[in-house]
């Protein structure tokens, strides 16, 4: 078994007590309250139920951290801690649809002297499979006890590649389609499974060679972004700086198909 910290452990515990209620209301979806956030945008109880046993737990172990949440938003701690950037429910649409795609996300955010911010400890757990997709920086990512590394694939004629479809109220669509032009006549397949923190876990475990999408949350991405970089991989933003979080622009790849996918993806944008 790999050795991860007591951190870990705190939040992998927080999920594993979350997830049994989610897949209870799974499989009770149809008596779930349901309301809507905005345009094709929903929340369910089940979200909130979820939200809720993971910043009891949380908070419980690290009383003076923060978190950034998506359903409550922002709860300061201590600035001069760390603090937890939770999504109880990746996958809300899947959810209600009643497909079985959709995890929780966890990641820990951790203040630099710089002032800056860095992602060090991840979690994407999917309750439905019981699967954890976890990494600590400096220490790579793990399946469960199983080092995840990214693809080995080089040549994007035998990539499958993943991406999140801009829908009702969100996202550009003719940015999206000129995009989707340059990329899907040089792959061997284009996936959207509506779950962004498994589409990159994905990334990592080599299930998926690479990965685009724009106008993500921070709770959307932080824990999956950490697992590409730890598995051998790279996030940058669509220029293919550094900035992918400030820009709202991810783009994830293993090393031999980044650049590549990096200059279609530029060269639709001009």
């Amino acid at each position: 078994m790999p050795s991860h910290s007591g951190l870990f452990t705190v939040i992998e515990r927080a999920a594993r007590k979350a997830g049994p209620r989610l897949r209870r209301d799974f499989n009770e979806v149809q008596h779930l309250q349901v309301s809507r956030k905005g345009p094709a945008d929903f929340v369910t109880i089940a979200d909130q139920r979820a939200e809720q046993t993971l910043y009891e737990e949380l908070s419980r172990a690290r009383p003076d951290w923060g978190f950034l949440m998506e359903e409550r938003g922002e709860v300061a701690g201590d600035p001069d801690k760390p603090r937890f950037i939770v999504d109880p429910l990746d996958g809300t649409s899947n959810f209600l649809h009643g497909i079985p795609h959709f995890a929780i996300s966890i990641a820990v955010e951790e203040p630099l002297p710089s002032g800056k911010r860095e992602i060090t400890t991840a979690l994407v757990y999917q309750p439905m499979t019981d699967e954890s997709f976890w990494a600590e920086k400096g220490r790579g990512a793990w399946h469960t006890d199983q080092r995840l590394r990214v693809s080995a694939r080089r040549d994007l004629s035998d990539a499958l590649i993943a991406t999140g479809i801009p829908f009702l109220g969100h996202g550009n669509f003719a940015e999206w389609s000129r995009i989707f032009g340059a990329v899907a006549p040089e792959v061997a397949g284009i996936r959207r499974f509506g779950a962004a923190a498994l589409d990159l876990a994905w990334v990592a475990a080599g299930r998926f060679d690479g990965f685009w999408e724009t106008g993500l949350k921070p709770w959307d991405v932080a824990a999956g972004m950490l697992l590409v970089k730890e598995a051998g991989g790279f996030v940058t933003d669509y220029r293919g700086g550094d900035r992918p979080m400030e820009r709202g622009e991810f783009l994830a790849a293993n090393d031999g198909l980044h650049s590549k996918l990096h200059k279609l993806v530029a060269g639709a944008l001009r």
